[in-house]
């Protein structure tokens, strides 16, 4: 291997790093996949966006039981929770997609390095050197880097994750299921582990220190997902600072200030922590590469994700002022590879990144908000469509929510689209899509979509624009 020259080594063999590697692979570039843990697919596959779905799903599975006797099935009852075969078949869907990784790096023809990988510092006559630290020392030669190291779970200041101070990994393999939790931050984190603990019986507390719930969504989404949690029975405190988190003799003591308010205590045999995440960029050697300008741990790149310095390129979670998303880490891969092997590519655009909150109800997003629209200098024009006037979501006992259009009024042009509702992080492709061909909303209100579907609550919400949705 030390004589080998590989086109491009990536170090991280999460989404983003195994992404680029597939695509690299296909473009017929010689490439090397360098990671540090001994199965790929790093945070996402193993300790985030899988195992946390899976979850989410057994959780919406057991409220449909609840409701079976609406459905009528009579006799079932809602039935007793099995945690250790809800664990299992969680722990299964890991398994099959981490083998099914193992079989695309075969198929792709990439070289896998296990180890710790770092930068040793500029490239000598066009290659770069990675030194790489696991059982056995070694060394990566490459014309091109491209660094996928993810990211971490922030923690408060004083606390250290352990059986009770949970952060995302903790709270994913708990041998019993708690009666109680407390969850610090409500990003998508903190409110999709809120959805599941909720639904399995446990008592469950939110407290967002930001005014609003899921503070990155449209206004209007947080107020719906607020209105609906309530409902539900989890409660939520915003505009709310933390000050102490103490252990008690079988569980956990919060202490916070509510806006205005005197400092409250409460007590719950788990806290979780999800207060964001950081990058993963602390000894990988960027200190040895000055033309690699570093912003509070992350990266700064170009539009083709390739750093300061020539032939190394950053992307996924620790590059700076990118959304720390799975998917925006893999097309971030793909942008670069495919740069890389000189062939056409397009940048990643910021405004076209959806994102998907998996909670009960869901979120799905694209685009700018209402807000930030206006703040653009946007004369602005909304359509919202409720989905209990679609016949479909009714169907599905599930017709919380809304769909909420936002364009320009001069030229029709949609400039975001902000749903909370049924099939949400489904229908927003649709939404993705239309910014990504930079359809007008009359483009989209002649569009025909099927009935009876979900999906034609799109057409309505586009159609609302104009106050013409046929439905509402």
């Amino acid at each position: 291997m030390p004589d080998t020259i590989y086109d491009v080594a990536i170090i991280g063999g999460g989404p983003g790093g195994y992404s680029a590697a597939f695509r690299a692979g296909q473009l017929g570039l010689k490439t090397c996949l360098i990671e540090k843990e001994d199965k790929l697919g790093g945070t996402c596959l193993h300790v985030g966006c899988i195992p946390t779905k899976a979850l989410l799903f057994n959780a919406e599975v057991y409220d449909h039981l609840k409701a079976a006797e609406e459905y009528g099935i009579d006799g079932l009852g809602a039935g007793k929770l099995n945690w250790k075969n809800i664990q299992d078949r969680k722990n299964k869907i890991v398994a099959k997609h981490t083998k099914g990784l193992d079989f695309l790096v075969r198929k792709n023809k990439v070289d896998r390095v296990l180890g710790f990988g770092r930068l040793t510092g500029p490239a000598k006559n066009g290659v770069h050197t990675i030194q790489v630290e696991g059982k056995g020392a070694s060394q990566v030669q490459a014309k091109n880097i491209i660094l996928a190291t993810g990211s971490f779970a922030r923690m408060l200041p004083g606390l250290k994750a352990d059986d009770r101070i949970l952060t995302n990994i903790e709270v994913l393999s708990l041998p019993v299921l708690p009666k109680s939790m407390i969850i610090i931050g409500s990003g998508a984190v903190g409110v999709e582990f809120a959805s599941i603990y909720r639904s399995f019986g446990a008592e469950v507390t939110v407290i967002e220190m930001l005014p609003r719930l899921v503070p990155v969504e449209d206004e209007d989404v947080s107020k719906e997902l607020l209105r609906s949690f309530k409902k539900k029975g989890i409660n939520c405190f915003v505009n709310t600072k933390v000050e102490k988190v103490e252990k008690t003799k079988d569980g956990v003591v919060v202490s916070f200030t509510p806006n205005g308010e005197a400092t409250q205590k409460l007590e719950a045999e788990k806290v979780l922590v999800a207060v964001g995440r950081g990058p993963n960029t602390e000894g990988i050697g960027l200190e040895k590469t000055p033309n690699i300008r570093v912003e509070r741990g992350f990266v700064q790149v170009n539009e083709w994700m390739e750093t300061g310095e020539k032939g190394i390129y950053a992307i996924g979670d620790i590059v700076a002022g990118m959304p720390q998303l799975a998917h925006v880490g893999g097309m971030s891969g793909i942008v670069a590879v495919t740069h890389i092997a000189g062939k056409p590519a397009k940048p990643v655009n910021k405004n076209r990144i959806p994102g998907c909150t998996y909670c009960e109800p869901q979120i799905g997003s694209v685009g700018l908000t209402e807000t930030k629209a206006k703040e653009a200098g946007h004369q602005v024009k909304v359509g919202k469509f409720p989905f209990t006037a679609n016949s479909k979501a009714t169907i599905i006992n599930n017709h919380e929510g809304f769909i909420k259009v936002v364009s320009d009024a001069k030229y029709g042009e949609i400039l975001g689209v902000h749903i909370i509702g049924p099939l949400a992080t489904e229908l927003v492709a649709e939404a993705v899509t239309a910014l990504e061909l930079e359809a007008t909303v009359e483009d989209m209100m002649f569009t025909i979509h099927a009935h009876p579907t979900v999906s034609e609550g799109m057409l309505d919400a586009f159609s609302a624009v104009e106050g013409k949705a046929i439905n509402a």
